[in-house]
């Protein structure tokens, strides 16, 4: 949305009342009242962070993954294929809410200076996408085979006010920024045999600077920094910048990463707190008196967005963002996908319902056993796969004795007499009968959460809301 006093005025009144309980009289009483009484720089401050909070999260996660010498795990230098090679365990807490149905396969590219080209090998129908995103986090392509198939394909990534002739067979993909994050996703069903057959395309995918395309290319070793904070979670160290930084650092990002044209308009006002495109961040326009307070009531603008967002939804204990990966002048929206899901597809490739709460709106806990049953006819509707996975309370994977952490159709899960679908959901197996059907959970709480690649978009629709995800039941007794 737009920013509006209106809106402001709503946000940060309820961000207002949580800061007034958790802090002294005086604290509150200071500058922080008097930005409220009528302070517009105030308000405008908090706009301008909310509007730059994904370019800085990219830039960080970005210079965290890429801080190494030569590809590393999760980690790898600019221009560089980081390869995952298998689905993590319960060990695993690089990332929260891992999945175990793709084997990912991302990069990060500087694209300001050169174009990058990116081959990508024939599929063989398998399912897959490869978004790319900008600095904003919007998903300006998405190759894959529901937008362009499964054969052979070639691509220059191009940058900003880019212009030149490309190799014959080689399309363009303009981004609006410099900064492009490639997240490809390969469906794997995680045996053995497919585990190699997808390591094996896997390899194919290749990305060399224009200049060297056709040519044989060695990529150069990654630059350590040892300045870069490499243990801190970037959202934590995104919001314990302050003010000061934070708009210096925006500023500086912005001149190789720059605002959308719709943006002209919001974007104009922040000239009045200091922060313009392509010019270095003018600290002496923000107020000091208030600027401590900024962080923290912008922050709390963002994850508002829970209750207020006309996005997000909230069906049967199960919530949802239907507006991701294209966010337009939905500054909020853009904010808040990036704090609690950055890289975030369109919703058009994926949507992920999250449940924390059983059909009666009482919390998950493994003491307990539920079944969450699909209708005869109504599993998820889905052009690519449907997978429900098990999370703790902290959303990492659950240790169990069979190993798994996610149930979808490729267990070969066994219908009721009726033709609907039971998945049981409880710490013990349910017997040998039903254990098909079986995801098991851990001892104390836990998270549900569905995911739905390439969901239908017409009825039946998880988009349209023509379908909905079932409500978890307890069972009696337990």
């Amino acid at each position: 949305m737009h920013f509006t006093r209106r809106h402001l005025m709503t946000a940060l009144g309820t961000a207002f009342s949580a800061v007034a309980l958790s802090s002294s009289r005086a604290d509150y009483e200071g500058p922080l009242l008097r930005a409220i009484e009528g302070g517009e720089e105030f308000w405008l401050a908090t706009d301008a962070y909310v509007y730059g909070y994904p370019l800085v999260t990219m830039e960080l996660t970005r210079r965290v993954i890429t801080n190494v010498s030569a590809v590393e795990g999760t980690r790898g230098p600019l221009g560089q294929f980081i390869k995952l090679r298998s689905y993590p365990d319960a060990s695993f807490r690089d990332v929260t809410a891992p999945n175990a149905d793709t084997l990912y396969t991302t990069a990060w590219l500087d694209v300001g200076d050169e174009p990058w080209v990116l081959s990508m090998p024939d599929m063989k129908d398998r399912y897959f996408l490869f978004p790319m995103l900008d600095g904003w986090t919007n998903v300006f392509q998405v190759p894959g085979k529901r937008t362009t198939g499964t054969k052979a394909q070639t691509y220059a990534i191009t940058g900003p006010g880019w212009k030149g002739t490309l190799p014959s067979g080689v399309k363009e993909y303009k981004s609006p920024t410099s900064i492009v994050w490639i997240l490809g996703r390969i469906y794997c069903t995680g045996t053995p045999e497919d585990y190699a057959a997808v390591h094996a395309v896997q390899d194919e995918f290749k990305l060399v600077p224009l200049s060297s395309y056709g040519k044989t290319f060695a990529p150069p070793a990654g630059k350590v920094d040892p300045s870069i904070d490499m243990k801190t979670a970037v959202r934590d160290q995104v919001n314990r910048m302050d003010p000061v930084a934070y708009f210096t650092l925006l500023a500086q990002l912005m001149k190789r990463n720059p605002p959308a044209p719709a943006d002209a308009a919001d974007v104009a006002k922040f000239a009045k707190i200091g922060l313009v495109p392509g010019k270095d961040f003018d600290a002496s326009k923000l107020d000091a008196a208030f600027s401590k307070r900024i962080p923290q009531v912008a922050f709390d603008r963002i994850m508002l967005q829970f209750k207020v967002n006309k996005a997000v939804k909230n069906v049967n204990g199960w919530m949802f963002d239907t507006e991701t990966g294209i966010y337009g002048t939905e500054y909020l929206n853009r904010a808040f996908v990036t704090a609690i899901g950055l890289g975030a597809n369109r919703i058009q490739d994926a949507c992920y319902p999250t449940s924390q709460k059983d059909a009666d709106g009482r919390a998950y806990v493994g003491s307990n056993k539920y079944v969450l049953r699909f209708p005869k006819g109504q599993l998820p509707p889905v052009g690519g796969f449907w997978s429900l996975t098990m999370y703790d309370e902290n959303y990492f994977f659950v240790a169990n004795p069979i190993n798994r952490y996610s149930i979808s159709a490729r267990q070969s899960l066994k219908p009721n007499a009726d033709g609907s679908v039971d998945l049981y959901i409880q710490k013990d197996s349910p017997g040998a009968d039903k254990e098909a059907n079986w995801l098991p959970a851990p001892a104390g709480k836990f998270v549900l959460m569905l995911r739905m690649y390439w969901p239908n978009e017409k009825s039946p629709s998880i988009i349209n809301g023509s379908w909905s995800p079932p409500a978890v039941q307890k069972v009696a007794g337990t």
